[in-house]
């Protein structure tokens, strides 16, 4: 006791000892409890949680775990001071402490509702890509931003508040600025629109090939503000929702097969039996593929070109993916040349008859 009544007496910076001892005994102990008491929260925790079957509450405790550690340590800072209480004129560190701790703990709460959101964005995110339907895989994203813009905006007001400026004349300003506001962003609001039309209408979806009149390319992103889509030249176009919405687009991925359309010339000395031979085989082939769609298609002698017989052919492919697509059409028209090599015909091309005239003879025809 005698010790004890001697520190309170000593004094250091006009603070008796005793309180500096006390104060650095608590800093201490919190230091070192604070690993330990998350440690033990972690594990009782993760035990109520393993008995529930929703994920929700793992998250929010997930979320939680760092902002908790650093609160805690906050807390026992706040206590230390508190406990060493400097005279105020001397060194008012008690005041400079407590608002310090005051935005500290605004920034902590923010942090924790940030990985919050960040935890129900990965667990919605993996629920939408069990689903058929792409618009909640971009949904989920496009909601994230929004609720983390928003944070960021309300954290900013607070921290400016409790920092000692005054907000209420902004806030109240709002509503005579608003129409400025809006006509200075009227762009940035209507690419957000945009963006939500793009979303509920789903003309597209992220990884779809897609072409309009000025682009062709995949769809990369769904912003809020402009779409990415990369070119098959692999540059990059960020277009406005805003635009992008009032586009005629064609979604190349969304169709269920791809159409092929082509014509087979061969030449003029073809034999009508012949010509029905070669119309039979061609239908022949396109039914025996199995890459093509046999719900229709057409083989058809269907014109007397300038310099052959054309014979039209209509099918689908059943993969709508490039590479397949190309695969396909690269087979039946090999299975084609074989087959009119077989029947010894022949592919005709461009060719024009010049006839040289003689007054004491016939004509002469030559083909070029």
């Amino acid at each position: 006791m005698e010790i004890w009544q001697t520190l309170q007496q000593w004094e250091i910076l006009d603070i008796p000892t005793s309180r500096w001892l006390l104060s650095f005994l608590l800093i201490t102990i919190t230091i070192a409890a604070q690993r330990y008491i998350i440690k033990v929260f972690h594990h009782i925790t993760r035990t109520i949680t393993a008995h529930t079957e929703t994920p929700l509450d793992d998250l929010l405790l997930t979320a939680a775990e760092k902002p908790a550690s650093w609160l805690i340590l906050m807390v026992g800072l706040i206590v230390s001071i508190h406990t060493l209480n400097p005279p105020l004129k001397a060194f008012p560190l008690v005041n400079i402490f407590d608002n310090t701790a005051r935005i500290a703990a605004i920034a902590l709460g923010s942090w924790f509702t940030w990985r919050l959101i960040d935890g129900f964005s990965a667990y919605f995110s993996a629920r939408a890509a069990h689903t058929q339907t792409a618009l909640d895989d971009q949904l989920v994203p496009f909601i994230t931003k929004t609720l983390k813009i928003f944070l960021i905006f309300t954290l900013t007001l607070v921290l400016a508040q409790n920092m000692g400026y005054s907000i209420s004349g902004l806030i109240a300003s709002l509503g005579i600025g608003g129409l400025a506001v809006a006509m200075a962003a009227k762009d940035s609001i209507s690419n957000i629109f945009g963006s939500i039309m793009i979303l509920i209408d789903r003309p597209f979806t992220v990884g779809d090939w897609i072409k309009t009149k000025e682009f062709e390319g995949v769809v990369e992103e769904v912003g809020f503000r402009s779409t990415r889509i990369r070119t098959f030249a692999k540059t990059l176009v960020n277009v406005p929702n805003s635009q992008l919405a009032n586009m005629v687009i064609d979604n190349i991925d969304a169709m269920p097969k791809r159409r092929v359309k082509m014509r087979v010339g061969i030449t003029y000395d073809t034999t009508p039996e012949k010509m029905q031979q070669a119309v039979t085989s061609i239908e022949k082939i396109l039914k025996q593929h199995v890459g093509v769609d046999q719900a229709f298609s057409l083989v058809k002698f269907d014109a007397f070109e300038d310099s052959s017989l054309s014979i039209f052919l209509y099918y689908f492919t059943k993969s709508t993916h490039w590479d397949e697509y190309l695969q396909v059409r690269q087979e039946i028209n090999l299975e084609i040349m074989q087959t009119l090599e077989e029947l010894k015909l022949e592919f005709a091309f461009p060719s024009r008859s010049l006839y040289l005239h003689d007054m004491d003879k016939k004509p002469k025809a030559t083909n070029r």
